[in-house]
């Protein structure tokens, strides 16, 4: 397999041209598929329905537009029970009803979507995946947090974020936003909806330059997306295309007690030679039919994916290169009365990825030889993957106000793994010989609704997630690791929990328990554990309602809290170099508390908002035995509203100037910690028409 471009890539950029060269049923308007009302969207595109059973959020677009995010954290730390923490730029992790999850388990426990399509083969995940994905111009951000549906299996283990586009057609006009921000950040952002040969288009496109508020840091990114909604008499057609470039040069972690509240010291980067250098392309075409009242929906896609960065967040600071191609279709059919409603899929996808590691430097650390980090090539493989899925699920209202959702999902992964360097253990970095491995999951779903009480609806959830390991979990071995195929992760989540509203709010309570086995994470040695266990226990809540008028505005406030304890279920005792796990010790980055509360004033011309963001504290090793205190920000933003077709805003981040981690760490023996950024402004424009 070329590391340019496989068979899978050529294959993706022909399917786009295809999509885009012109309607495969004839030029005419949809006619069996009206442009949807506000929400809509997202029951066309999204994991599940409101009314289903189990934890579910979404963010909408006017609250997508008016928090203004230049990461996806600012956006996603909205919804309960999510802690994304930026690290340098746009580098993140991901927690939903986890802990902060880095190196493989951050890969692979979270499925990235995009209008209801992996963003990545489900082998080839990474952690900074969402800054692949295009929410600034999203029409809305659904958030699965537990494992989600049957429609998707492996990697859907703890949540899903499912970003969701315009629907072409639907909307009419063009906007365009401008801002710059007092950290040297400059952004705009554009949308456009326009009609070509009677087929409707939509386009967005965001450019942001970010000079970096951290010394030899800054951020030059640029997202494209394309979409089209076409059809004849009898199919709907709608096809995406979209576009990520990402150069970064990355500040690395200060080290030292509580390094994050020197305000000098946060400003410097002890790694100035680091990067990052990205791009991904991706492809879809969603074709959709009615068979009386039935639906049938098929939907291929294509990715393209390449990365490289310096590693510097380990000892080595080896360069890594990493790349994928996919092709996959997934298939759906509905059918049967509203009251007892089937759904069954079939879904196949296809990847060819490579990676290699490479460390340039011949010592470090002051020692002018370190076996245990050998200069040279660490790894050099390539793997090529194959997935398909079954999957069938009931929708079954089997009393007055009650309604029962079941499912099953099975799948079967196989991959081919080839090595291009001898394999043999070079100090800590093991190669294991050329191989192949097979994976199978099965994962089911069960549970009810009770809408029986006026204005209020309880459910109860069981559902199991699994994840095939990642590839880069399989087969980038450590030394003191043994070569072998490792288990699939599993984690079993039961749940209670109900919505509504009343007495001039809206409400939405969860409580839910899960446990985890086969565990694969890595500790703060740096050294990999492949059969960890865990359990979690939590309590989320999302809060909304109305205070009245103030001063000619309406009043408004909300509150998103999670309360979760989160504890390693085994005991790891090590007689070398690394941190003893005790049964019952909290799992590192896992925070007790997290809130995001806010007021809102708004009157047809002018609005205000009080946002105000608090992660409580946690271990930052799986030992215990370093600690992180916590913090709490706050935000203001503002809005003017010239006409229907102008407004100016401010938004001023970090109102208290408050020292804070994005990310609290402990490794090789050290704390260390991404810095928040200081107190700092953006103003802006944003125009429609």
């Amino acid at each position: 397999m070329s590391k340019r471009f496989s068979t899978a890539s050529w294959s993706a950029l022909a399917m786009t041209i295809t999509a885009f060269a012109g309607p495969a049923f004839g030029q005419e308007a949809p006619k069996a598929d009206p442009a949807p009302a506000d929400g809509d969207v997202v029951v066309v595109y999204g994991d599940r329905l409101d009314t289903d059973p189990g934890a579910y959020s979404v963010i909408d677009a006017e609250t997508i537009a008016s928090v203004g995010a230049n990461h996806p954290a600012e956006i996603l730390n909205t919804v309960p029970g999510v802690n994304v923490q930026m690290n340098s730029g746009q580098e993140l992790l991901i927690a939903i009803r986890s802990p902060v999850l880095p190196a493989g388990a951050g890969q692979g426990s979270f499925l990235i979507l995009e209008n209801g399509v992996p963003t990545r083969a489900s082998g080839f995940g990474n952690v900074n995946a969402l800054f692949e994905v295009h929410h600034e111009t999203a029409e809305a951000i659904e958030v699965v947090r537990g494992p989600a549906s049957v429609r998707y299996g492996s990697n859907a283990v703890h949540g899903l974020t499912n970003f969701i586009d315009p629907e072409p057609g639907a909307q009419q006009g063009q906007t365009l936003s401008l801002s710059a921000n007092s950290l040297q950040r400059y952004r705009a952002d554009a949308t456009a909806n326009f009609t070509t040969n009677g087929v409707a288009n939509w386009a967005g496109l965001s450019v942001m330059k970010d000079g970096g508020w951290r010394d030899y840091s800054g951020v030059d990114q640029q997202k494209l997306t394309l979409r089209s909604k076409f059809g004849g008499e009898t199919w709907n057609i709608v096809t995406t295309l979209a576009a990520v470039n990402l150069n970064q040069e990355t500040a690395g972690f200060i080290q030292g007690p509580e390094a994050y509240k020197d305000g000098d010291l946060a400003t410097t980067n002890p790694n100035p030679e680091a990067y990052r250098d990205a791009w991904a392309a991706r492809a879809s075409m969603r074709f959709e039919t009615n068979i009386g009242a039935d639906r049938l929906t098929i939907t291929p896609f294509g990715t393209v994916q390449r990365m490289k960065f310096i590693q510097h967040f380990l000892p080595d600071q080896s360069t890594e290169e990493n790349g994928h191609d996919t092709l996959g279709v997934l298939t759906r059919y509905e059918f049967g009365p509203a009251e007892f409603r089937w759904a069954i899929g079939a879904d196949i996808q296809l990847a060819d990825g490579f990676l290699t590691e490479i460390q340039s430097r011949p010592s470090f650390g002051g020692s002018p030889l370190n076996p245990t980090f050998p200069q040279g090539v660490h790894y050099d493989y390539d793997v090529g993957t194959w997935a398909t899925g079954l999957y069938a699920e009931v929708d079954w209202d089997f009393a007055p106000g009650w309604s029962l959702l079941a499912g099953l999902r099975g799948e079967a992964h196989q991959w081919d793994y080839t090595t291009n360097v001898a394999p043999g253990t070079r100090g800590r970095f093991r190669v294991a010989p050329s191989r192949t491995d097979e994976f199978d999951l099965l994962t089911p779903k069960l549970g009810v609704v009770y809408t029986g009480v006026e204005g209020v609806a309880f459910y109860a959830n069981y559902a199991r997630g699994e994840r095939a390991p990642q590839t880069s979990d399989q087969y980038r071995l450590q030394s003191l690791q043994t070569i072998q195929r490792l288990d699939v992760e599993t984690l079993d989540s039961y749940e209670i929990g109900a919505r509504g509203n009343g007495a001039g709010f809206e409400y939405d309570v969860a409580i839910y328990r899960m446990n985890k086995d086969n565990f694969f994470f890595r500790d703060s040695d740096g050294l990999n554990v492949p059969d960890g266990k865990t359990r979690h226990f939590g309590v989320e809540a999302a809060l909304r309602g109305d205070m009245g008028e103030l001063a000619g505005g309406a009043v408004s406030w909300n509150a998103n809290l999670a309360w979760a304890d989160q504890r390693y279920d085994f005991t790891r005792n090590v007689a070398v170099a690394a941190e003893d796990i005790l049964r019952d010790d909290k799992i590192d980055t896992a925070p007790d508390w997290l809130v995001d509360a806010g007021l809102a004033w708004e009157t047809p011309v002018f609005s205000l908002g009080l946002s105000t963001e608090y992660v409580g504290e946690y271990y930052t090793n799986a030992a215990n035995t370093a600690l992180y205190d916590g913090h709490l920000i706050a935000h203001l933003r503002g809005g003017w509203r010239f006409s229907d077709k102008m407004e100016a805003f401010a938004i001023v981040r970090n109102i208290t100037d408050e020292r804070y981690a994005d990310r609290a760490d402990f490794a090789q023996g050290q704390d260390r910690y991404f810095p928040g950024e200081p107190l700092n402004v953006t103003f802006g424009v944003r125009v429609r028409n």
